[in-house]
């Protein structure tokens, strides 16, 4: 069973840079699918990037294209998420989440949160103008 804690959060000046990470704890270390999302106050959760911590192939959403990182660490228990050039419109709840199947994990659009069915706690990202 895969548990996923994510860390990092936090507040920030317009320009500034975060990063995240997602730490998975699972026995087997094997290739996953790894999303990230996040949720404004009122707005519907938002699919911004994805992994596959076997490959390293990656997905974005065009909202963060450019200016976010994803990646994995050599032993696949942990992925980041690097924020840059960050907008008072990326103040949201982000949260990395686990996809089962692999027809789910990079569609070219970004991730969908109805295909991930692990959840992390959130952590928040507040960006100050």
């Amino acid at each position: 069973q895969v548990h996923l804690a994510e860390s990092g959060g936090g507040s920030v000046q317009a320009g500034g840079s975060l990063t995240l990470s997602c730490a998975i704890s699972e026995s087997t270390n094997s290739s996953k699918c790894i999303g990230w999302f996040r949720q404004a106050p009122g707005k519907e959760r938002e699919g911004i990037a994805a992994i596959d911590t076997g490959a390293g192939i990656t997905r974005y959403a065009d909202s963060v294209k450019g200016r976010f990182t994803v990646a994995r660490d050599t032993s696949q228990s942990a992925v980041s998420l690097l924020l840059n050039t960050l907008k008072p419109e990326d103040t949201a709840k982000y949260y990395c989440a686990y996809a089962s199947r692999w027809s789910d994990c990079l569609r070219p659009a970004g991730p969908r949160p109805g295909d991930f069915s692990v959840w992390g706690q959130g952590t928040q990202v507040t960006v100050s103008s």
